[in-house]
């Protein structure tokens, strides 16, 4: 199997381009959940062309009713990336790592979360300004917004270390 290098560029390209609007490819979750985590799949997925269609445990998009969890659900999205490090199902897609937040960089994922350690909220860092992330989402949609504009109890960081190509 393959390794890729993570392309920050194309993910950060894909999400200045679509963080305001919705690329007709995919399905809008905004009304049904939300739509956070969807978009930071898609400018994962812009960077390496590849999915994971391991059923159920895979990192995939085909249609709104044939995806996998971890494509649109902020746990399930975390969740698959760390444990991609050693291989999921036939170890192929993305995989990353938890970083701590002063290490953080253009390209990497940022997860909000409550005191009890529920997250609910993906974001992509799009630019950083004087030390500051500024990130771009969906749901409630925010282009180069900065990270310490939202409110939350605890966040996470994530950053894509490559991909695995069969």
């Amino acid at each position: 199997m393959k390794i890729i290098e993570y392309d920050a560029f194309l993910a950060i390209e894909y999400a200045k381009k679509w963080a305001k609007s919705r690329n007709p490819n995919y399905y809008d979750f905004s009304l049904i959940g939300g739509d956070c985590t969807n978009f930071c799949s898609q400018c994962l997925y812009s960077s390496c062309k590849v999915f994971n269609y391991t059923k159920n445990l895979g990192w995939y998009y085909i249609s709104p009713t044939n995806r996998a969890p971890a494509f649109t659900g902020v746990e399930e999205f975390y969740t698959f990336l760390i444990s991609n490090q050693n291989g999921v199902g036939d170890k192929s897609g993305p995989f990353a790592k938890e970083i701590d937040l002063t290490d953080i960089s253009v390209g990497d994922f940022i997860q909000l979360g409550r005191a009890d350690f529920r997250f609910y909220h993906t974001l992509i860092v799009t630019d950083i300004k004087q030390g500051v992330p500024l990130v771009s989402a969906h749901t409630f949609d925010a282009l180069d917004k900065p990270l310490f504009n939202y409110s939350f109890e605890k966040l996470r960081c994530i950053k894509i270390l490559g991909a695995r190509i069969p």
